[in-house]
């Protein structure tokens, strides 16, 4: 699997960026991180118009048919829009840096309310929800710089008419 750009764009963006990759960072590290990256990114298709060019066998989300931005411009069936590629360079890089950040493992049984150790305690804010949707909604992370790149690319989401 193959994720969204390449290694020497995921480069030339994180310098851009001002990003420093780790001292030693292999072509393979950064290979991993994209397509880690580009899963993250990937977890939006709901919310992206249109459907995956190749059918239900394509790889990734990108490209579409029959894609729009949120204002109605089209977007071509073989393109991958560059703020989608930059929006998984984001991740990547929080991915490369922070392996899992991105994709936290939620289990509603081993959550911790209060900790004690020696004379510090601490008591965590949780929620009394025992819904799976919104254990798992509290524990991704929002990322602000991954969420501007996509939103020109999200479906709008437009009030329920009910016609009697």
């Amino acid at each position: 699997m193959a994720g969204y750009g390449t290694n020497a764009a995921f480069t030339a963006y994180a310098d851009a960026a001002g990003y420093v990759f780790p001292e030693g960072t292999s072509d393979a590290q950064k290979t991993a991180a994209r397509q880690r990256g580009s899963l993250v990114i990937d977890r939006y298709e709901r919310f992206f118009s249109g459907m995956r060019t190749g059918g239900f066998a394509q790889e990734r989300a990108w490209p579409r048919t029959g894609a729009s931005t949120y204002y109605g411009e089209s977007i071509p069936s073989d393109a991958i829009p560059v703020a989608i590629e930059n929006a998984s360079y984001e991740a990547a890089f929080l991915e490369l840096t922070n392996p899992g950040s991105l994709s936290p493992v939620v289990t509603g049984t081993s959550t911790v309310k209060r900790e004690k150790i020696g004379q510090l305690e601490v008591e965590y804010a949780s929620s009394s929800s025992t819904d799976v949707a919104d254990m798992v909604a509290l524990a991704t992370p929002v990322v602000t710089a991954i969420e501007g790149l996509l939103w020109p690319f999200l479906c709008p989401v437009l009030p329920g008419i009910a016609v009697v």
